[in-house]
């Protein structure tokens, strides 16, 4: 994978399979309201075990998409913010910037997250796959073992602004 170029210049469209991929990744191009109206027709109970479950997915999968980064060379954090970054606003994930606030703690603002806004109001976080992809990217961040990372602010709980979260690492 050549992260010089960018996500659009890396992704090979073929029709004739009906697929697009970066690389061996394959990726699949849908409308944030139609994944989020799923979670909006659950119960608060069903739709909180639904968003840790797309968490933990997209850690587990987004965690290969950080591999191929790394085994790429992207193994310096400040690039490797960069590349996450640069590659999430070409997905459609929004705006993401990242401060770091310590060795063991990055904060990270997510302008415009399609999932809060395909979601509307809400009266819990509901920005699963973001908070999984920084799940599977906090680790080689922090140079940790686990990080815990928690979604401070969302925008559809507050009515608008930025999802903010917090990565806190841990080498227990």
């Amino acid at each position: 994978m050549d992260l010089s170029r960018s996500f659009h210049q890396r992704l090979s469209i073929t029709p004739k399979k009906g697929e697009m991929r970066d690389g061996a990744i394959r990726y699949l191009m849908m409308r944030p309201d139609v994944l989020m109206g799923m979670f909006a027709r659950l119960d608060g109970h069903t739709r909180s075990e639904a968003l840790a479950a797309l968490t933990a997915s997209v850690a587990e999968n987004g965690g290969k998409s950080v591999k191929a980064y790394r085994d790429s060379g992207a193994t310096d954090p400040g690039a490797m913010m960069q590349t996450i970054a640069d590659t999430s606003a070409e997905l459609g994930w929004g705006i993401w910037s990242f401060d770091t606030i310590g060795p063991d703690r990055i904060e990270v603002s997510v302008e415009n997250s399609p999932f809060a806004v395909a979601f509307g109001v809400s009266d819990r976080p509901i920005c699963a796959p973001i908070k999984g992809m920084l799940s599977a990217i906090g680790p080689l961040l922090l140079d940790c073992a686990t990080v815990e990372v928690t979604e401070i602010t969302c925008h559809a709980e507050i009515g608008g602004g930025p999802c903010r979260f917090t990565l806190k690492g841990s080498n227990s």
